[in-house]
């Protein structure tokens, strides 16, 4: 029971118990970033450029000279020997790095609104989160928390999610803390077999939300603030009836219901006779029974680091820029919008052709939807536009580059239909309960 309770309430208080900062509630792993982040300074751009471009000369090295270390069960070769596309992509990340760090080439890509961003911005903040989500995230999911909950949530999530009820978890670590949380604990999960590929996936693309605390920064960023908590409000009545729809409707309900690690003990289920609280307890503590020596852990973690730093470093990288670069400085989006000036006509928004790439432009990064309704002169149209860039989830700078680099096979093609779908679910709600307000 101990080896259950204790390591589960350090998990509980790194990952779920809000804390009251200067800078608003924040989670532990997220004061341990935070301080982190700015203890570096200005050295921590420099140290992720170091890392990324460290990994594209032993992708090269490994990948050229040294293929059998590709054949290793364990250690970095199976991080360092990968394929010609993933190796341009490392190299890519390196040379986008360098520019933005040393201020070299042309501005559309180390401007602050591009490539500066993405390295500046998000992924020093990546770098340092990952750093620690390895060391603390087994505390949260390896030590039976997650298969009480389950025991506990599943009469709400199974019939309502068509998903296990351990996802309560994973919903609660990203609405405290952060969309990547979010994302780190599902594909972890579906990694060591506790989800389908179906479950997954629309797990990491329905309830991997972000935090409270950014929503605070949206509303107050389309002079909103006052309205803060009808804004949240529409932003979970609508995120609620995607996550009950999406799961049902392509691309999501063809994913295969296949693990990734097949387990036999994951019925959540109370046997006869036994209520849901002591079923719950008899599987966490079985499963914390069964945990690894700690040196194994440690060892997974070190892999997990850097299996992002070397990895998944270069492709935000490359993704965010690229995407950052077609959002501001290209009229993609704006010609890609046309089509939801009707649909927002139709929903009686104000200045509907105006606000139309806004909600277009969120597949890019989040916050680009809020920077640009700031000129929009309806509060109405401003407190919709702040609420997709909350509910549309999908945003290729993080969570989509992140998805990408899962092993759960979700493409491009598949993001960007997920984002749609979100957008014309939510939206509709958000307009209806702004209507009420405004």
């Amino acid at each position: 029971m101990m080896r259950f309770l204790l390591p589960s309430l350090v998990g509980v208080l790194m990952f779920l118990t809000p804390i009251p900062t200067e800078a608003g509630a924040n989670i532990g792993i997220g004061i341990l970033s935070d301080w982190t982040v700015e203890l570096l300074g200005d050295a921590l751009p420099w140290i992720v450029v170091g890392v990324v471009c460290l990994s594209a000369v032993l992708s090269i090295y490994g990948s050229r000279f040294r293929t059998e270390w590709g054949d290793a069960k364990e250690g970095l070769g199976r991080i360092l020997v990968v394929g010609p596309l993933q190796l341009g992509v490392r190299v890519l990340g390196a040379v986008l790095g360098l520019m933005v760090v040393l201020q070299m080439g042309p501005e559309w890509i180390t401007s602050p609104d591009t490539g500066g961003v993405i390295l500046g911005d998000l992924l020093t903040v990546i770098f340092v989160l990952f750093l620690f989500a390895s060391v603390l995230l087994p505390f949260l999911t390896d030590f039976g928390l997650m298969e009480f909950i389950g025991t506990l949530a599943r009469p709400l999530f199974r019939p309502l999610f068509r998903l296990p009820g351990r996802g309560a978890v994973d919903g609660a670590a990203s609405w405290f803390g952060s969309a990547v949380v979010g994302v780190i604990i599902t594909t972890r999960q579906y990694e060591e077999g506790y989800y389908t590929k179906r479950e997954a996936a629309a797990m990491a693309t329905n309830f991997s939300v972000v935090s409270v605390a950014f929503a605070v920064i949206v509303i107050n960023f389309v002079e909103l603030g006052a309205y803060f908590l009808h804004f949240y409000g529409a932003v979970l009545v609508s995120g609620m009836a995607a996550a009950i729809i999406m799961p049902r409707i392509p691309p999501l309900s063809r994913k295969p219901d296949d693990y990734y690690v097949p387990r036999p003990d994951l019925n959540e289920s109370a046997p006869e006779g036994q209520s849901a609280i002591s079923w719950g307890l008899d599987r966490a503590k079985e499963r914390a029974a069964d945990m690894p020596p700690v040196r194994t852990m440690a060892r997974q973690s070190l892999f997990t680091t850097f299996d992002i730093w070397f990895a998944l470093a270069p492709i935000v990288m490359v993704i965010g820029t690229v995407a950052l670069v077609v959002a501001n400085y290209t009229p993609v989006f704006a010609w890609l919008s046309f089509p939801f000036v009707p649909f927002l006509q139709l929903l009686q928004l104000p200045e509907a052709a105006a606000a139309a790439p806004a909600f277009l432009v969120g597949f890019a990064d989040q916050f680009l939807p809020v920077i640009l309704g700031q000129a929009i002169d309806s509060e109405l149209t401003r407190f919709v536009i702040g609420c997709a860039s909350v509910t549309q989830l999908i945003y290729m700078s993080e969570v989509g580059a992140l998805l990408l680099k899962s092993k759960l096979s979700i493409n491009m093609g598949d993001l960007f239909a997920i984002f749609l779908l979100r957008t014309l679910i939510t939206v509709p709600i958000c307009a209806v309960i702004g209507h009420l307000i405004f």
